[in-house]
């Protein structure tokens, strides 16, 4: 009868055959699905963007942001969960029992506990970021320090748990945790409003200025390339300030979300011809208050 010596080297062997094999499988598996997942969460966005480019564009709009938001944390939260069962999966086959590691786990949980606080609020705040709709993907959105108007304007074209990246009107990426997001003005948000203060002389017939920004806000709404973007025609709210040489009529435009920057500058277009055809010198270029956005229903 012969034995078989079973020596480390048949050991290892053998475990190589089997485990080894096995947890570079488990890895590469991860791997693929986690790719798979990205590829499949980039096509059901193009999906929600394909299938809401008609319709109605103010409904359109909100749903397509909020969609679009949730299928990019839903891909990264699926990501994350992949890697995780697949750590457990390969802790599991190399033999380390699962038990031994909660204490050392704990200390571990309790030290990135202290060194990670601002890593799980930015969590945290994210979360109810997108729970609460305040912004989604596409919104132009102002954040400032709580009750201040100044601050950063920018197109949120990233929201995640973490972070929200924008870029700036000057074409600038602005990256902010969300845990240090405070206060947040929604440029965009179910729909804007333009508002256009114009001066005039103090000598002028006020009748006569708002018959004229009447006429503009009607041709305004007649126009094809405009109308798409009015929600109705733009109205005079009348003299809205008085200088000792001059005062300012205010006209106001309820727009699209975020069409409110470009009606505005069409508006003042069509006013500066509208008075130069009726013999009214401007004494300066024409002010646009900061554009405003309608409180969510």
């Amino acid at each position: 009868m012969t034995v078989i010596a079973v020596g480390p080297n048949t050991d290892f062997l053998y475990w190589a055959r089997i485990n080894a094999l096995e947890v570079v499988l488990y890895v590469l598996g991860a791997v693929l699905l986690a790719r798979f997942v990205s590829w499949l969460g980039a096509r059901v966005t193009a999906r929600i963007d394909d299938n809401f480019t008609g319709g109605d564009a103010l409904v359109r709009t909100e749903a397509a942001k909020h969609r679009h938001a949730l299928a990019q944390v839903l891909t990264w939260a699926a990501i994350v969960m992949i890697y995780f069962v697949t750590g457990v999966m390969v802790v599991d086959r190399l033999g380390i029992p699962l038990t031994s590691l909660v204490a050392p786990a704990t200390v571990a949980g309790v030290a990135l506990g202290f060194g990670a606080q601002r890593v799980v609020q930015d969590i945290l705040a994210g979360f109810f970021l997108i729970a609460e709709r305040q912004y989604g993907f596409g919104d132009v959105i102002r954040i400032a320090p709580l009750g201040t108007a100044e601050g950063v304007t920018g197109t949120v074209e990233d929201l995640t748990l973490r972070i929200t990246r924008m870029r700036s009107p000057d074409g600038e990426v602005i990256i902010v945790p969300n845990g240090q997001i405070v206060q947040v003005t929604n440029l965009s948000r179910d729909w804007a409003r333009a508002v256009v203060d114009v001066p005039v002389p103090a000598t002028v017939d006020v009748n006569l200025v708002n018959d004229l920004l009447r006429q503009v806000g009607q041709e305004a709404i007649e126009d094809e390339r405009l109308k798409p973007l009015l929600l109705d025609a733009p109205s005079v709210m009348g003299v809205e300030s008085l200088d000792v040489d001059g005062l300012k009529v205010r006209m106001v435009a309820r727009t699209l979300p975020g069409k409110q920057f470009e009606v505005g500058r069409q508006l003042r277009v069509r006013i500066a011809m509208a008075f130069r055809k009726a013999g009214i010198n401007v004494p300066t270029i024409l002010d646009t208050a900061a554009p405003t956005a309608a409180a969510a229903d």
